[in-house]
């Protein structure tokens, strides 16, 4: 690859931030590994991560399109690709749609249950850009759309809503509570900037002291949602062990910021919220799978 392509595709990625899919996939896995209580077969392993993938790039795309004004307002964000000049607008709509396309295809090649419900998910995945100009819910919206990852992938397995529901729906509801934790304390960056523009946030509206103390109380939901998992589908002390790790990093996580001290925001951001997804899915799926012996 010559090194202009080489810079050229980098920039498609980055736009997407296609490194952090880490955050959606593990969970999605993990609505899949219980539904099949461990490993599914692999060709509908293989379109749940197709899924996933383009869901989240059809989003992350739509989101950049939509807020590159914003964007180019806002000096935290101003050297992001559309507003730096890097790629033009209606090439990331483009890839927005294609990869809209590429998830309602890869849903119905799953079942046509996954297909159908493939709609509405795309308008909240999609919707939740467009929250923030009306509502302070915005970050519970934005965990929505990735809390819906686990329900997918357990019908994708399933094929119908037959089974123990509470599963899903308590996986869906940590994940949900774990992702606008995270997304309270990366808005209590822009504090001054939602205010300025007229833009909703709950750290806009009550001020970063009180978003964290939300945001803890948030996680403090999604170690609980993810104990009544583990009770629920019979785990065993497997699961346990790993969900005292992810709650170790939460916490971590939570001591890194102060509302006069967002210094380590990346830390507590992109690093630790990476290794929670995947160590939770670890702990899980060697649960499933030596759990029993």
């Amino acid at each position: 690859m010559s090194g202009s392509l080489a810079v050229r595709v980098g920039q498609w990625f980055s736009l997407v931030r296609f490194s952090h899919s880490i955050f959606a996939l593990p969970f999605a896995l993990a609505g899949a590994w219980l539904a099949a209580r461990g490993r599914p077969s692999w060709t509908t392993l293989g379109w749940i991560v197709v899924a996933a993938v383009a869901a989240r790039t059809a989003a992350m795309a739509f989101n950049r399109w939509l807020d590159a004004e914003l964007d180019a307002r806002n000096p935290r964000t101003r050297t992001r690709e559309i507003p730096a000049g890097k790629l033009a607008r209606g090439s990331v709509a483009v890839l927005a749609m294609l990869a809209a396309i590429a998830f309602v295809a890869a849903a119905f090649a799953i079942n046509p249950l996954c297909g159908w419900c493939s709609f509405p998910v795309l308008v909240v995945l999609c919707g939740y850009s467009a929250t923030k100009r009306f509502t302070a819910a915005a970050h519970l919206v934005l965990g929505l759309a990735l809390g819906l990852a686990p329900l997918g992938a357990w019908l994708a397995v399933r094929g119908d809503f037959a089974g123990d529901l509470w599963v899903p729906i308590a996986l869906a509801g940590a994940v949900l509570a774990w992702v606008a934790g995270f997304d309270l304390i990366y808005a209590c960056q822009d504090v001054e900037f939602d205010r300025r523009a007229g833009l909703h946030s709950i750290p806009a509206k009550l001020g970063a002291a009180r978003a964290l103390a939300l945001s803890r109380a948030l996680h403090v939901a999604t170690v609980a949602l993810l104990a009544f998992v583990g009770v629920r589908a019979e785990l065993s002390w497997y699961y346990f062990v790993a969900l005292a790790v992810v709650a170790a990093l939460l916490a971590w996580e939570q001591s890194l910021v102060r509302a006069d001290d967002l210094s380590r925001v990346d830390l507590a951001f992109f690093t630790i919220n990476g290794w929670v997804g995947v160590l939770y899915f670890v702990g899980l799926a060697t649960d499933l799978a030596l759990g029993g012996a």
